[in-house]
């Protein structure tokens, strides 16, 4: 980033995707240990805990590629 410049919002998608994937698999984690009384049909397939990963990985790979402070122009 130039000196004065601005923070680019990619930044701050990628830590809001972080955020929330982390939140989601959290709770996917915690379904794993204590599943409600009444599953739904395709409980089996533990959708929280894939799309919450995939949304931190992707939310961390937009923190480290438009980092402030890298150099970019």
């Amino acid at each position: 980033m130039k000196p004065g410049g601005a923070i680019s919002i990619w930044f701050f998608i990628g830590i809001s995707l972080l955020v929330n994937g982390l939140l989601i698999f959290g709770a996917g984690i915690y379904e794993l240990f204590h599943p409600p009384l009444v599953p739904v049909v395709l409980f089996h397939l533990h959708a929280s805990v894939w799309w919450g990963g995939i949304l931190a990985l992707l939310g961390a790979g937009y923190c480290y590629y438009f980092a402030p402070g890298k150099g970019r122009v």
